[in-house]
């Protein structure tokens, strides 16, 4: 199968550096467009084009598109945070689903074939079933939500309308580094639980917020399905490799492994890798926040050759002290 090239959007974030890892790894050729708002240069290969710019400048994406003779896009541009997409809707409209219809219009224009989309559970909003499968209802309660699945809904009218197919794989909670310590998550202020954990057993913290304790589940902590940054790098290379082969199919897929944890059972797993005990302050739930959000997997591992590596909470968890402890020594803090 031929390896096009790939231009990864947001490939100096968390998320996008990991999988331009993964293509590079797998001899994919790879050029990535990031505007640095976010994301950070030492992210990426040295030896990988970085273009410094925005997704919506149609002018820069044309000459990406022509320079790199780009084949494929793996779109991860965007922002994340949903409690400020509640506060700055305008914003999250913006980034997320006014910049990514600028970016599908470039690919058309320049003829790319295939698009890989990086969507979210928040798609499904509050299921009422979990685990949640690909079919259950759509109704998003946040912008963050409603954005990507605006997203989502562009690519599929899109395909039906251009030589264009697309894979929307819908993210669970991405924790974790890269193995090798080559990239991780690097966000200042991150709010992602494992992150948070990580910072206060190395003391870049002095505790760590457990919003609710009287959710319906075993021990009233809320539980979520927690998938290591690298398996799910790897999902996206071979969700590339499936758009190729078959063209005319689309896909919409979730990413996670089947399998959830209470934020009481991430914190100790922390503390048994640390063997330091983390301070916990038991406060209010956030509004929205199911009480448990587990994928259903089944269409991933039946559509695509995907076995994950990483799926144990412990190295999910060591994968991230060992990424935080290089980023204290990157930025100059210990």
């Amino acid at each position: 199968m031929g390896q096009v090239p790939v231009l990864v959007t947001g490939g100096a974030g968390y998320i996008g550096s990991h999988a331009v890892l993964a293509l590079k790894d797998a001899g994919w050729p790879v050029t990535v467009i990031d505007n640095l708002t976010t994301g950070f240069r030492f992210a990426i290969p040295d030896e990988v084009p970085l273009y410094e710019g925005d997704i919506e400048d149609g002018v820069l994406l044309a000459r990406i598109f022509a320079e790199q003779k780009i084949g494929a896009v793996m779109h991860f541009a965007g922002s994340i945070i949903v409690p400020e997409s509640v506060e700055n809707p305008l914003k999250y409209y913006h980034n997320n689903t006014s910049k990514s219809r600028a970016l599908i219009a470039a690919a058309v224009e320049a003829g790319v074939s295939h698009f890989i989309f990086s969507s979210t559970a928040a798609t499904y909003g509050i299921p009422e079933v979990s685990p949640v499968t690909e079919d259950s209802p759509k109704q998003p309660i946040n912008p963050y939500g409603m954005s990507k699945l605006m997203t989502e809904t562009m690519l599929a009218d899109t395909a039906r309308a251009h030589p264009l197919n697309y894979c929307a794989l819908r993210y669970f909670n991405v924790a974790g580094a890269d193995p090798l310590a080559r990239t991780g998550q690097s966000t200042a202020g991150a709010t992602h639980l494992i992150k948070v954990a990580v910072e206060a057993a190395l003391g870049k913290r002095s505790h760590v917020g457990v919003f609710g304790t009287d959710f319906d589940t075993p021990d009233g902590t809320g539980v979520r399905d927690y998938i290591h940054v690298s398996d799910l790098a790897a999902a996206h290379v071979l969700a590339l490799e499936a758009l190729i082969a078959e063209p005319q199919r689309s896909l919409t897929m979730n990413c996670g492994y089947g399998q959830g944890f209470s934020v009481l059972q991430v914190l100790d797993a922390v503390d048994r890798v640390t063997n330091h005990m983390i301070e916990r302050k038991l406060e209010g739930r956030r509004a929205g926040d199911p009480d448990s959000l587990i994928s259903d997997n089944r269409r991933i591992k039946a559509t695509l050759p995907w076995v994950p590596r990483y799926a144990d909470l412990d190295v999910i968890v060591q994968h991230a002290l060992a990424w935080e402890r290089k980023l204290t020594e990157i930025r100059g803090e210990g």
